[in-house]
């Protein structure tokens, strides 16, 4: 599901900076459950949308997940951040990272298939770099990230089948999608700019931006929506489906992100970016009996193929091969992550967390 980059370390944390995560096939469960319920997602977004409107879904999504993650911050005995700063930051990022790229993606289902969603999202670390690097700077240019963009915007234009000319309520729905996908571009080097090296937890920095989020569209889903339909009056699988994304795809999924960090490590752990797609795409299939033109799985395995090469995936492997422990310095996903999906250092999720001494608004490049 939904969650931008990192933030700052915690008691409250599982993964502490300067851990040692050691390889371990313990993590593949929580791996595999986390890829399942962030794949899912379009999946009951696609059920969902049946009976609400796009706008009522996020609500009762953002609602849900703060409330979840609330609960957590009790248990854990953790807190909300007090920096008013802080607070203006995550505003923004609950808005143009969470509320606006979940209303794109209720309204772009509308018009296109569950599976087809599930590879746009895919696109969002080819939006990032661009943005980290030229805008927020973040991120440094180079050679192996310049082309791996290239080779997924080329990744882009086969998913959209430009060779057949474009148009229609489909190609609406896909750019909506693929504006999801540019939200969390951007919310994620903005976090990683304004709100990274914070003292506050993963969980306290995502609670805020739900509880902001859930405020922005408290005001904007009955303006534009009216009134949210009474829960009796939706059907059983409306009602799993609007919980599954607002309980199950951010606070339980939160925590087995923090548990796969703390077994597996940062890099290991977000992989799990390149399978969400694929769930997306059998769960799509196998439920709700949707089709894909040939050309969508291939253009989506060249953008996967591109967010790889631009993030060095295959060079870090040839690095790192036979190492038997990872050493990390880990920080737990914000709520970007869940359904931009998890991805190292360029994209959302987990990245290396500087030294503690670094300033909180210093470029992490």
């Amino acid at each position: 599901m939904s969650a931008a980059a990192v933030t700052s370390p915690s008691s409250a944390d599982p993964a502490a900076p300067g851990s040692k995560a050691v390889a371990s096939p313990r993590w593949l469960p929580g791996f595999f459950v986390l890829a399942l319920i962030w794949g899912s997602s379009y999946l009951f977004i696609k059920v969902g949308i049946q009976e609400v409107h796009p706008l009522h879904l996020t609500l009762f999504r953002v609602a849900l997940g703060a409330a979840t993650l609330l609960v957590i911050l009790l248990v854990t005995r953790d807190r909300l951040p007090r920096d008013l700063r802080l607070w203006a930051h995550l505003f923004v990022i609950g808005g143009i990272g969470v509320a606006l790229p979940f209303t794109l993606f209720g309204y772009g289902e509308q018009r296109v298939d569950s599976t087809l969603a599930g590879l746009w999202n895919a696109t969002t670390p080819l939006v990032v770099l661009p943005l980290a690097v030229l805008v927020f700077r973040t991120e440094r240019m180079t050679i192996h990230r310049l082309i791996g963009l290239f080779i997924g915007f080329g990744g882009v234009l086969v998913l959209l089948g430009i060779w057949q000319g474009v148009g229609g309520a489909q190609l609406t729905g896909q750019l909506m999608c693929f504006g999801a996908s540019c939200c969390y571009g951007f919310a994620i080097p903005y976090q990683k700019r304004f709100v990274t090296g914070r003292t506050q937890s993963g969980v306290a920095v995502a609670s805020t931006q739900l509880i902001l989020a859930t405020a922005q569209m408290a005001v904007i889903a009955p303006l534009f929506a009216g009134a949210p339909p009474a829960p009796w009056t939706l059907s059983g699988n409306v009602i799993a489906s609007v919980l599954a994304l607002g309980a199950l795809g951010t606070g339980i999924a939160f925590l087995i992100m923090f548990r796969n960090i703390r077994l597996a490590g940062a890099s290991t752990a977000s992989m799990v970016t390149y399978v969400i797609p694929l769930v997306a795409t059998v769960v799509g299939i196998v439920v709700l009996s949707e089709r894909l033109e040939w050309y969508q799985p291939v253009g989506g395995l060249i953008v996967l193929a591109g967010v790889a090469v631009s993030q060095g995936v295959f060079s870090r492997h040839r690095r790192t091969r036979g190492a038997a422990t990872d050493c990390v310095r880990d920080e737990p996903p914000s709520m970007v992550a869940s359904e931009a999906s998890a991805c190292p250092s360029d994209q959302v999720g987990v990245t290396s967390e500087k030294p503690p001494a670094r300033k909180a608004f210093t470029n992490t490049a």
